[in-house]
């Protein structure tokens, strides 16, 4: 938390918007959400953090629509499909994700969104493994946020906006079901 605080005394404001739901038996995953609400509280108003109950597909109509950033922090190779990503593309919201699932595959740096690792990033050294890859993926997605993203959608508007829509051309005309069904035809029916 006091990263973020000096991240936003430095680069600018943030807001952090969290979403999703959990399993009734998932203790793990409440705790998680737990959490996130008591670092919110820690925050106070210096960084407001809102966490939004029961994501369905009406919630996450409006949550892929309407953020500046799509961030996915996934453990490499644990990564869901990203789907929620592909949406906010279409609506012109750069991802910053750790590159894994769909992401691997939109990736072009600093033109859709950036990479939290990868061979751009030196702060991703060893992210996939070892005892301490929390900290070393936390390090890996501050570095980006300082150096990159936050930096460009404060003092450098215009390519931030080219990078919102590239995100739209490139991301969104490549993630659509009309193209996955023929990539499916053409490489596994050999249609």
């Amino acid at each position: 938390m006091d990263r973020l605080r000096v991240l936003t005394a430095e680069v600018g404001p943030l807001q952090l918007m969290f979403a999703g739901k959990t399993h009734p038996r998932d203790e793990d995953g409440k705790a998680m959400i737990r959490g996130v609400y008591e670092a919110g509280q820690a925050l106070g108003d210096g960084i407001p953090v809102a966490y939004l109950v029961n994501y369905d597909m009406a919630l996450a109509r409006l949550v892929c629509a309407g953020v500046d950033v799509w961030l996915n922090t996934p453990l490499p190779p644990l990564e869901a499909s990203g789907t929620s990503g592909m949406k906010a593309a279409v609506n012109g919201v750069p991802s910053l994700s750790g590159l894994d699932g769909r992401w691997v595959e939109g990736h072009i740096e600093g033109v859709t969104g950036r990479a939290i690792g990868g061979p751009l990033d030196p702060a991703s050294e060893g992210l996939a493994s070892g005892a301490d890859v929390d900290a070393r993926h936390a390090a890996a997605l501050y570095h980006k946020l300082a150096t990159s993203v936050l930096p460009c959608f404060y003092r450098d508007r215009g390519r931030f906006l080219q990078i919102m829509r590239h995100a739209i051309a490139l991301n969104g005309a490549f993630f659509n079901s009309q193209r996955m069904v023929w990539q499916y035809l053409r490489n596994a029916y050999r249609v």
